[in-house]
């Protein structure tokens, strides 16, 4: 196999991959056919196979692409030297997709919870797996700021997401995100604020 076909084929499955996780988040998983992820990838439906053997499989890569998306904000939010301004910016950046968690919701709440009603767990545990990424990630900035209780803080925090998220979809409604992201950047202060006293 030379270079040029390897390259081509990693090019491929980057794309089903990157499409994978916009159509799911789209569509819902179950909605979602190998078609459609095809289409968007703008590879032949053959072609898939070879790189993805089910639907589940390209499930399990949208989640994997979730799971980079939010290795990359992280690891740019870390370049800010205090960890109030890494969850400030994070709500900042959650408040700039409003007008897609209003049409679509969540990625990866949204996935979660579909996920979670099927009898077998194993793409929910991974949605799972997703999520803790993140509840890590804010609960290693609420224990850089010294606050007690950073794992329950976390859980409020990513919750209050979750929430904001969940509201402005089914409401569709992405006011609901700039006005409950105004809020939660408040609690931020006030937790920080009632800390330094």
């Amino acid at each position: 196999m030379t270079n040029s076909t390897k390259t081509r084929g990693a090019d491929k499955r980057r794309r089903l991959t990157a499409a994978a996780a916009e159509v799911v988040h789209h569509q819902g998983a179950e909605r979602t056919t190998i078609a459609d992820i095809a289409k968007a990838a703008d590879v032949p439906v053959g072609n898939v196979y070879y790189y993805f053997k089910t639907k589940d499989d390209l499930v399990e890569a949208a989640l994997s692409e979730h799971a980079g998306n939010l290795a990359a904000i992280t690891a740019e939010l870390d370049t800010l030297p205090d960890p109030l301004d890494r969850l400030k910016a994070l709500v900042e950046a959650w408040v700039g997709q409003r007008d897609t968690a209003a049409r679509y919701g969540c990625p990866t709440g949204t996935l979660a919870s579909e996920l979670g009603k099927r009898e077998d767990g194993g793409l929910s545990d991974e949605a799972g797996r997703v999520i803790r990424l993140l509840l890590t990630w804010v609960e290693r900035q609420f224990r850089e700021l010294g606050l007690d209780d950073p794992g329950d803080l976390a859980l409020t925090f990513v919750g209050a997401y979750q929430g904001m998220s969940l509201l402005a979809n089914a409401l569709r409604d992405p006011g609901v995100m700039t006005g409950q992201g105004a809020r939660l950047t408040r609690w931020l202060d006030d937790l920080t604020a009632d800390a330094r006293r």
